[in-house]
């Protein structure tokens, strides 16, 4: 029997909006993730902290308070420099085309789901992504 993947969400920084990273989160673990969320208002330490100590596939940030290009950039240099690159890490919120397109090529975002991302394709990159390893 294969390990279910386990996916770590996340609300870093003051955003105290979390409608939608709950609802990932259910659509996640009706197709059979395990998820972990960390609830609201975490520095991006405990977000990789957390995450390490979780085991886990998949870092989901979720991001609504316009501090995108400072907080996730932190984090994926965090995951790298505590030796956790090789998780994915997948953003979700409010991200203008040009910001999500640095974070994908310049910060090892693996991919940016703005406003109204079909909570099917999300389950679906995370599949493929899993089944690709």
């Amino acid at each position: 029997m294969d390990k279910k993947t386990r996916v770590f969400l996340c609300k870093p920084g003051l955003d105290g909006h979390d409608r939608g990273v709950l609802i990932v989160g259910q659509a996640l673990r009706d197709a059979g993730m395990e998820v972990i969320y960390s609830g609201l208002k975490q520095t991006p330490e405990n977000v990789v902290e957390a995450a390490i100590q979780e085991d886990v596939d998949v870092v989901g940030v979720s991001l609504l308070s316009g501090a995108h290009m400072a907080l996730v950039p932190r984090i994926t240099t965090l995951l790298r420099e505590n030796g956790a690159e090789d998780m994915l890490v997948l953003v979700g919120g409010v991200i203008p085309p040009d910001d999500a397109r640095v974070l994908e090529c310049e910060h090892g975002v693996a991919r940016v789901f703005g406003p109204g991302s079909d909570t099917r394709e999300i389950v679906s990159y995370i599949e493929d992504w899993r089944e690709s390893r």
